[in-house]
C-alpha cells in the first residue's frame, strides 16, 4: 500500500534577465558604494550580541570613523579591562563581519 509519487523537477531559480533579491541588493550596494557603511553598521549592531549584556548596558555610544570604532563607556574599570583585550575585540568584530571593517578600537 505504499504510494509512489513522481519526483518534481527542479525549476530554475531565476529566469533569463531577472535577478534574485540578494543579487539586486548586492549590486545596489556596489553601484552606490554603500558596502563599507553597510558593514560598519553591521559591526555597531553586533556589539551587544558579541560583547554580552553586561558590557552593552555600560556602553553609552558607538560609532565608526576612519576604520576606528569609538566606544563610550560609563565604567572606568570596564574601560581598562577592554583596553587590555583590544586586539581580541577587533578580531572578533571583523570575524563576525566577514572582512576587515575596523582596524582599531578606542574606548572613551
Amino acid at each position: 500500500m505504499y504510494r509512489s509519487y513522481p519526483k518534481k523537477e527542479k525549476r530554475e531559480t531565476s529566469r533569463s534577465g531577472e535577478a534574485t533579491l540578494k543579487e539586486s541588493i548586492n549590486e545596489l550596494l556596489e553601484v552606490y558604494r554603500l558596502r563599507g557603511k553597510f558593514k560598519e553598521t553591521h559591526v555597531v549592531n553586533a556589539w551587544e550580541r558579541l560583547m554580552g549584556a553586561p558590557i552593552a548596558s555600560r556602553t553609552h555610544r558607538l560609532y565608526i570613523k576612519d576604520r576606528r570604532l569609538y566606544v563610550s563607556l560609563t565604567s572606568a574599570p570596564l574601560k581598562h579591562q577592554l583596553n587590555m583585550a583590544k586586539t581580541k575585540i577587533v578580531e572578533m568584530l571583523n570575524r563576525d563581519a566577514g572582512e576587515q571593517v575596523i582596524d582599531d578600537v578606542m574606548f572613551l
